[in-house]
């Protein structure tokens, strides 16, 4: 687990040299899995920890956080997702006012100089940065060669002749395309959380759920999906999830509820990740509980299909 540094004022007053790269890595996908190898054999080569510097919330969500897109990961399934790469330390930047305000000079001298020494930075050649974005690539160069650390640019990662980016993913699972997704993170997509209790409308009508809160503005998906859920001793365990706001009963919050096969345990409070693999219809609202009724037994049936299927 890589160690996180909250905030420029936690950074070390004498540093000891760094490689870093900068970026939301949402969702850490194979373009920035592919990033995050390149910055750990480097990091090794000259005997280096290798840092990732991001930002809380992201620039986008802070400047118009009503046209900000979906997460695809939360920051703690981020974190939880960097654990598979040799990174050292996370760099979380409040973005907030200060921030913005900085200049990209300050930018520069305050974290990559003074805050972190860097000896090697890797990012896009269109990042930008600093007060009203005036800090490019360009600019990172120049200090680069004033401050001697090398900066490089981030190659492009593609599949299917289209690059790898957090916008495509987000558009597949918009559409329900969970297989586009899945070859583009590199693993199904996931959301990860606390069971909580519910209304315990689920087991009254017969289909007991465990209920998860997803603690996000907006979910990148929604509607009714295959699924295996992991973090139990008994993973994976199948089963069929709604993801949405349940509208048939009044619903207004999105939630996840997932629906286990064959199972029957009390897990309130275990903390799990829901692999989203098909997805079987969008939410839709129903006359009844009649009708919704119904209706999961169809999923369930589709569901259980899809795991013959295809396990």
């Amino acid at each position: 687990m890589p160690k996180i540094i909250r905030g420029l004022h936690n950074l070390p007053e004498s540093p000891q040299g760094c490689v870093a790269t900068i970026g939301n890595f949402d969702g850490v996908h194979l373009g920035h899995q592919a990033v995050l190898t390149q910055l750990a054999m480097k990091g090794d080569m000259l005997g280096l920890p290798a840092v990732i510097i991001t930002f809380e919330p992201q620039p986008f969500e802070f400047f118009v956080p009503e046209k900000a897109p979906a997460r695809l990961t939360r920051f703690r399934e981020k974190v939880e997702a960097l654990r598979a790469y040799s990174i050292q330390q996370l760099c979380v930047l409040r973005f907030n006012d200060a921030l913005a305000r900085m200049s990209a000079e300050d930018f520069i001298q305050q974290l990559l100089v003074d805050g972190l020494d860097v000896r090697y930075l890797v990012v896009g050649d269109d990042f930008r940065f600093g007060r009203h974005r005036q800090g490019d690539f360009a600019m990172l160069q120049q200090a680069g060669h004033d401050h001697g650390f090398q900066v490089v640019n981030m190659h492009t990662f593609a599949i299917d002749h289209e690059r790898v980016s957090s916008t495509r993913i987000r558009d597949a699972l918009r559409v329900g395309d969970l297989e586009t997704a899945e070859r583009l993170l590199g693993r199904p997509y996931r959301m990860s959380g606390r069971v909580a209790h519910g209304d315990k409308r689920g087991r009254e009508m017969g289909f007991p759920t465990a209920n998860i809160h997803l603690h996000r503005q907006k979910t990148p998906l929604n509607g009714v999906f295959a699924v295996q859920l992991f973090g139990l001793n008994e993973e994976p365990v199948n089963g069929v999830a709604n993801i949405g706001i349940r509208p048939t009963i009044g619903g207004d919050k999105a939630l996840l509820e997932v629906h286990l096969f064959d199972f029957n345990r009390d897990i309130y409070g275990e903390h799990v990740q829901v692999h989203f693999l098909h997805k079987i219809r969008d939410e839709q609202r129903f006359e009844g509980l009649e009708g919704l009724m119904a209706q999961i037994e169809k999923d369930c049936d589709q569901a259980r299909t899809f795991f013959a299927e295809v396990f």
